[in-house]
């Protein structure tokens, strides 16, 4: 869900960005007035303002939505394989001690029996 709302949210930045640097400033029907001879807008007089103005608000409330939406679903809490299998964790045991291989036996040497026993004293 989040790999398809970025690249909307993208989308919808870049467009509300060039919708803004199209409109017309405020201040510019003040230039017109004293004897400027263009006017900075592009579609038309007044019917462009009007269009603009509900373009930009729409891809604000566009870009508000999506921008709650995606810190939503990235601040919700992850799920680990553990919680979706209804086990619980592994108990924490000892840390497993490497064993250590025996010296090799010299080739010529001859394998030692063990002691017997010392026999038990003679009782009278």
């Amino acid at each position: 869900m989040i790999y398809v709302l970025v690249p909307i949210y993208i989308i919808v930045c870049i467009f509300l960005i060039l919708v803004v640097l199209l409109q017309q400033g405020k201040g510019a029907d003040i230039a017109s007035a004293f004897g400027a001879s263009s006017s900075q807008t592009a579609f038309g007089a007044r019917g462009a303002t009007s269009v603009l103005e509900k373009v930009t608000t729409w891809s604000f409330v566009a870009f508000s939505v999506l921008a709650v939406v995606i810190s939503l679903l990235q601040a919700r809490p992850k799920s680990s394989v553990i919680q979706q299998l209804g086990g619980q964790p592994p108990a924490k045991s000892a840390p497993a001690v490497p064993a250590v291989p025996a010296a090799p036996a010299p080739a010529n040497s001859v394998p030692v029996a063990p002691a017997p026993a010392p026999a038990a004293p003679a009782t009278k």
